[in-house]
């Protein structure tokens, strides 16, 4: 199924090329669906192309040496994904999955390579989410280090993108598209069960509040305080 111009120039990644180039990377891209759960990117094979996200979720993960999943980032509609074997010719770093239903429009490598490196915007975008995935890992090891589940959560809990909530004098943050319980137990290695009881617990105490898929932080100094060991967990 061939991507219209229109939905090409809406991709953030994109929006800097008018649309005589948009034109032919439209006849050249095609549009894929995945089902929840989907491996959309198999570490163990060849990337051949750049994948720009449409609609859904999609999440990077990999795997321990005893078979744990760790999940590594998100990838959320617009933006794009399998940049790093376009830059360097290797394989995948990590596996991808769909989080949800999604859809995927994909660019072959030779042409996004083209198009990346004869454009300095697009390749001054890419140069910042290499660097910014470099962080991201550096932070995972950070928090995989910390030895207990709860604590792990909470320095999870403010990794996690988001934004002032409007009106509120008490510092309080919401997560727009919080992940699930079990997408935050792969992030910092522990069980959905385990997610799931610290959840109940911050809730009890008021330290977070579900909106539908948001999340919201009301108590963000007091997880400050667990993640950076200044404050004890609660009993279990």
């Amino acid at each position: 199924m061939p991507v219209s111009v229109q939905l090409l120039s809406q991709l953030p990644l994109l929006k800097p090329l008018s649309r005589e180039r948009l034109e032919p990377l439209s006849a050249r891209m095609t549009l894929a669906e995945y089902a929840r759960r989907a491996t959309v990117i198999n570490k163990d094979e060849p990337s051949t192309a750049l994948g720009f996200l449409v609609d859904g979720r999609l999440q990077g993960v990999d795997f321990t040496v005893d078979g744990r999943s760790v999940g590594l980032y998100f990838v959320d509609a617009g933006d794009y994904f399998a940049e790093l074997p376009l830059v360097d010719g290797g394989a995948p770093a990590e596996f991808v999955v769909a989080a949800a239903k999604s859809t995927v429009a994909w660019l072959d490598a030779a042409t996004a390579r083209e198009l990346i490196l004869s454009t300095p915007e697009l390749a001054q975008a890419v140069m910042a989410r290499l660097a910014q995935r470099v962080r991201s890992v550096m932070a995972q090891r950070t928090l995989l280090s910390v030895p207990n589940p709860f604590q792990r959560l909470c320095v999870l809990l403010l990794q996690l993108p988001s934004a002032a909530v409007a009106g509120a004098v008490d510092g309080s943050r919401e997560v727009e598209q919080a992940p699930t319980h079990q997408e935050l137990a792969i992030m910092i290695n522990a069980s959905r069960e385990t997610v799931t009881r610290a959840f109940q617990q911050l809730f009890a105490q008021q330290v977070l509040v579900r909106d539908g898929n948001a999340l919201r932080l009301l108590k963000v100094d007091w997880l400050k305080s667990v993640a950076e060991g200044r404050a004890d967990p609660p009993k279990a």
